[in-house]
């Protein structure tokens, strides 16, 4: 997926991650979502943080657990 810009807002990263802006701000809260950025009293993402969370969070097993290895 090619973006023009290395930022981006909830309401971008949402649909990719098939989720809503409301549950990534839970994720942020709980620290369990990918690593975001503050402008201010913006929020953004690094287009690489969240394929980095993804590929940190790709299983091979149901039993298993992220950064487990």
């Amino acid at each position: 997926m090619e973006h023009e810009s290395i930022l981006a807002t909830p309401q971008q990263v949402a649909p990719v991650l098939h989720t809503t802006p409301e549950a990534l701000a839970q994720k942020r809260y709980l620290g369990t979502g990918p690593k975001f950025v503050k402008l201010g009293r913006r929020v953004f993402y690094k287009w690489a943080d969240v394929y980095e969370w993804i590929d940190q969070n790709t299983m091979t097993r149901t039993d298993d657990r992220p950064g487990a290895a």
